[in-house]
């Protein structure tokens, strides 16, 4: 969002706890998710949750700036680098951002697209304090932000207290309020945004040493709270998850708003239970925090809810995942850095990629179906929608007759993506599920099809229009005796668009 209030200053009047004492404070927060010993004592302990939001902060910026108590919180639990959309899904602003993060789901149903909330659909998709309060009302809720459309407007009058700091105490009032009610009060479930790194990044660019001094500050302010959780008189008999995360964000010289990955760019840093200390993901979204939150106070997630996220407590990855250790880095695609590590055309176990009707040359990472990821996908061409395949997580499988066709070939795109046998029962329906992101330009297509013991493939969806980023359900026919399915994605075309899947599964 765009700067409106003066930089905080770099000590807060609110005391910082030592490093030394911090740390000693995060691993006792690491203990509690700890080993099989202690999972009675922790199921006997009162569930509480803090969100606590940088916005505007880089994760590699973290990692560069002198940032202790962020640094102890990543060794005792989860790191997960994210990224987010662009338009015409929503451009990278605040607006879309926190919404997104704060309701559990993608731009496309909360229908924030910028910082006005014109349209905005909060009835239908409430933020994760109000849902928390429909189930539960004897929670304790509390919203503080230095932003104030996101306690004015996001989160609903059903929150207990929701404050927005005045403009004059910015982050340093923030921090204060939400010290004194961890310390001083009972909450059940806390969100903080704290708005500094933002500034600096607007002010003077994600390079800048002040984008870092900015870090700095805000990871001091980050030590406070989670001091306060610690040193609560009822510590020892409550099991605190405490997330950080991020809205967007930053270019180098400074905004965001694009469709650069950096300014596409968020993370989640989570401590609390079965989050491994240390551990990294690359299948954690944004939407997932408000899940996550509402999961761990014990609020079972209704489907009615069409939520996108999914708790981090409770990982699904799917077998493209497993491919990411062998990922490799551009041959053809010049502008994708060399660095970043993200295709490969061999399939996971008991999957096959049938080219027998490929045709010959082309780019070398899309001939015929691939496994990639966002950040190695969307930097082959910008702004040409790859950035709305937001529910694709991690590894994901693509055909891309646009990318194919920006180097000599022969022939045209035909590949057909081929799953594993699932186990069926002949006589009844089974469910097919998978992640789809479809983009259309004539004469392309895309087929699925099933096939059963062996025999020959039968059609059971068609796609020849534009198909946003979602989870299609097919109920399948099993026919009589049939012990097995195999699904095929075929796509076929010329220079046309793409074809993203993920996520597939076929259940009884």
């Amino acid at each position: 969002m765009p700067p409106a209030r003066p930089p905080s200053p770099t000590e807060d009047s609110v005391p910082n706890p030592s490093r030394r004492t911090f740390l000693v404070s995060v691993a006792a927060v690491a203990a509690s998710a700890g080993p099989l010993v202690s999972l009675a004592h922790a199921a006997a302990r009162t569930p509480k949750v803090l969100v606590i939001g940088l916005d505007g902060a880089l994760l590699k910026r973290i990692e560069d700036a002198d940032a202790p108590n962020l640094d102890a919180l990543m060794a005792a639990g989860l790191t997960a680098p994210s990224s987010i959309y662009a338009n015409p899904l929503a451009p990278t602003m605040s607006g879309p951002g926190w919404s997104t993060i704060i309701t559990g789901v993608w731009p496309d149903k909360h229908n924030v697209k910028d910082n006005t909330f014109t349209g905005a659909r909060f009835a239908q998709y409430p933020d994760f304090l109000t849902r928390a309060e429909t189930a539960k009302p004897q929670l304790a809720t509390y919203a503080v932000a230095s932003w104030a459309p996101i306690t004015d407007t996001v989160f609903s009058s059903k929150v207990d207290t929701r404050v927005s700091t005045p403009s004059a105490e910015y982050d340093t009032g923030t921090t204060a309020r939400a010290v004194a009610r961890l310390r001083d009060g009972n909450p059940d479930a806390v969100f903080v945004q704290l708005d500094n790194i933002d500034h600096a990044g607007h002010s003077y660019g994600a390079a800048s040493q002040q984008y870092l001094d900015a870090i700095h500050g805000a990871d001091a302010q980050v030590g406070q709270l989670v001091a306060a959780v610690t040193s609560r008189a009822a510590y020892a008999d409550e099991d605190w998850l405490i997330m950080i995360t991020a809205d967007h964000g930053h270019t180098d010289a400074g905004g965001h708003g694009g469709s650069t990955l950096q300014e596409r760019q968020t993370f989640l840093i989570a401590t609390g239970p079965t989050l491994a200390a240390g551990s990294v993901r690359y299948d954690v979204k944004m939407p997932d925090v408000a899940a996550s939150a509402l999961a761990h106070l014990g609020i079972a997630i209704d489907p009615a809810w069409d939520l996108d996220g999914r708790p981090v407590q409770q990982p699904a990855p799917d077998d493209f995942d497993a491919l990411r250790g062998g990922l490799q880095s551009r041959v053809d695609e010049t502008a994708i850095p060399t660095t970043v590590l993200g295709f490969t055309h061999t399939p996971p176990a008991g999957w096959s990629v049938d080219n027998s009707a490929m045709g010959g040359g082309g780019v070398t990472e899309w001939r015929g179906w691939s496994f990639t990821t966002d950040e190695f996908w969307t930097q082959a061409q910008r702004d040409q929608n790859r950035e709305c395949n937001v529910r694709a997580r991690n590894v994901f499988a693509v055909a891309d007759g646009d990318e194919w066709n920006d180097k000599a070939l022969t022939g045209t795109f035909d590949s057909t993506l081929v799953s594993p046998a699932y186990p069926v029962t002949g006589g009844t329906t089974a469910t097919l599920t998978y992640t789809t992101y479809y983009r259309q330009e004539s004469p392309q297509k895309g087929e699925v099809l099933v096939s059963y013991d062996g025999a020959a493939p039968v059609s059971v969806r068609t796609y020849t229009a534009d198909v946003p980023s979602r989870t299609e359900t097919v109920t399948l026919q099993v026919p009589s005796g049939a012990r097995s399915a195999r699904v095929r994605f075929r796509y076929t075309g010329g220079n046309n668009w793409y074809w993203v899947i993920d996520g597939v599964r076929i259940g009884r």
